[in-house]
């Protein structure tokens, strides 16, 4: 391939250094034979030049050639219409006659007499005919033998169209020898002379382009020879190269494969994770439409019962109360059915404020936390509105899982108080029950904000976790809760909660951080971005 270029490049060179030469010689003979042609053709068109003037020009008697030829074609235009008699026009034929032998007289008297005077062979005027293709042809021809064929006894034959009729012309044909031998001679001693002096022109042209030639092979040769040495000497540095991108390019393919893995294991966990949220959301949506369904009858009741007479106000606004946490219950369950059935990955963004955004979610578990599950959920929010861009949905259901997961790490805790002071003994041992039986579980939600970002801390007082835990805990399906006695009967130990959160941050663009350690406590961060336009209000 190297030697291949090398050539071609040379071949390329030499044409480009050739190129200008080639373009001024090619010039200079195109020159020289166009100088010779035209200097030869000069004479030919000047004698047939003198020839035309001399039969449009000449009068015999009152009129030209030209004259009379007009006159003859107005006639027979005349007669075609019937408005000339034919005798008019023979008349005319036999003045064109005349005219024809009146021109040729003087060459006859004089032929071979006077130089440059032309012997006339035939003169004729030749007009288109009128019934047929056959032209009318006027003629006089000259009874003396033509000369033989010889140095400066060519015969020429001018041929040229003075005048038409309608839309054909009449044509004026001329056989004629100029009487001028000398001329003759004068003319084929020019063309020698000018044929020797081409010749000398070319064969300089041709020496200088010989040594033009020469020499610049000769430059084009040490140029090449340079060029190969520095070849030769990079060759052996390509070598080493393509050993090293050889190398390169291997491990390319090795990253490649690695790659290719990585990708498809992230595909299949992706699968995995859409497979077990479509699972989840079939289940939990049957779960809701079944609760849905069975508050049909105690919504029924109470709006029977509210209709009933004799009830006292008392009753009746317990009836409204319980009757509007049905209606709570059955819209969330509503709520709940709508999400379930999208995937995670689906997301629909709107405009949410998140000060009424927590506490809505508060007000929603507090009690139940308070008197159920022994947590008490305290929250610290700004007055200022702070607005992300977020799916309300998927955003409610990852909190709540931030706040089962800190009810169920406050479980631990106080399980954990209890089983060390059983293990006490004498009055340690009272004072731990004591101290384990007055533990409350607490649950801090805290939303701050800075120039660009606003930030959630779910900060709780539970078991905590240990730095391996805290690795591992938003990986699908981890969880130290499986087969674990304290969540017997309980909707616990599945490991999805926090791994859920993890993704539904991913998809909101926020940043999702955990600090923990066992017996402190967990605190889960989460910084949303807030939009440019509510940045700097």
């Amino acid at each position: 391939m190297t030697s291949a270029r090398i050539r071609w490049t040379s071949v390329g060179n030499y044409v480009v250094g050739l190129a200008p030469f080639v373009v001024v010689w090619i010039v200079l003979v195109g020159w020289l034979a166009n100088l010779l042609y035209s200097r030869a053709a000069w004479s030919e068109e000047s004698d047939e030049a003198l020839v035309r003037e001399w039969i449009d020009e000449t009068r015999p008697f009152r009129k030209t050639l030209l004259e009379l030829i007009r006159e003859y074609l107005h006639l027979r235009q005349e007669h075609a219409s019937g408005r000339a008699l034919p005798s008019d026009l023979t008349t005319k034929r036999s003045e064109l006659d005349e005219q024809l032998q009146a021109l040729t007289e003087p060459t006859r008297s004089y032929e071979n007499k006077l130089p440059g005077f032309p012997i006339l062979f035939r003169l004729a005027v030749v007009v288109p005919g009128d019934d047929g293709p056959d032209p009318e042809r006027i003629a006089w021809n000259n009874p003396l033998p033509r000369p033989l064929s010889g140095l400066g006894s060519r015969v020429h034959t001018l041929r040229y169209s003075p005048a038409t009729l309608g839309d054909r012309p009449v044509f004026i044909e001329c056989e004629y020898q100029l009487h001028a031998f000398n001329k003759l001679q004068r003319r084929e001693q020019e063309r020698r002379r000018e044929s020797l002096v081409a010749g000398a022109v070319l064969v300089a042209a041709m020496l200088i382009a010989v040594v033009f030639v020469v020499r610049f092979v000769r430059h084009e040769l040490a140029r090449e020879t340079e060029k190969l040495k520095v070849l030769a000497a990079a060759e052996h540095r390509e070598r080493e190269l393509l050993e090293t991108r050889l190398q390169q390019q291997q491990t390319e393919r090795e990253n490649e494969i690695l790659d290719r893995r990585a990708e498809r294991a992230e595909t299949a966990e992706l699968e995995l994770k859409s497979q077990i949220y479509a699972s989840i959301g079939i289940m939990a949506g049957s779960y809701a439409h079944n609760i849905k369904n069975l508050l049909v009858r105690p919504n029924d009741l109470l709006r029977r019962c509210l209709e009933a007479d004799g009830l006292t106000d008392p009753q009746t606004g317990m009836l409204h109360e319980v009757q509007a946490t049905l209606g709570t219950v059955t819209d969330r369950l509503q709520e709940i059915l709508r999400t379930v059935r999208r995937d995670p990955n689906e997301t629909t963004m709107a405009r949410i404020d998140l000060v009424p955004f927590v506490k809505t979610l508060v007000r929603t578990w507090s009690d139940v936390g308070r008197d159920k599950w022994k947590l008490l959920i305290e929250t610290e929010l700004p007055a200022e509105p702070v607005r992300i861009e977020g799916d309300f949905s998927h955003l409610q259901q990852a909190l709540e899982n931030l706040i089962f997961n800190a009810r169920d790490a406050t479980f631990e805790m106080r399980n954990q108080l209890r089983e060390e002071a059983r293990r006490a003994d004498g009055v340690e041992r009272k004072q731990k029950l004591l101290d384990a039986a007055s533990w409350k579980g607490t649950l801090r939600l805290r939303l701050s904000t800075d120039a660009d970002s606003a930030t959630l801390d779910v900060s709780d007082n539970g078991i905590g976790m240990t730095d391996e835990v805290r690795e591992q805990c938003l990986r699908t399906h981890f969880s130290t809760k499986r087969d674990n006695a304290l969540y017997e009967g309980h909707s616990a130990g599945m490991g999805l909660g926090l791994s859920f959160v993890a993704m539904v941050l991913e998809h909101h663009a926020a940043a999702f951080a955990i600090e923990s350690a066992p017996g402190r406590g967990s605190t889960f961060r989460i910084r949303f971005r807030r939009p440019a336009s509510d940045a700097h209000e």
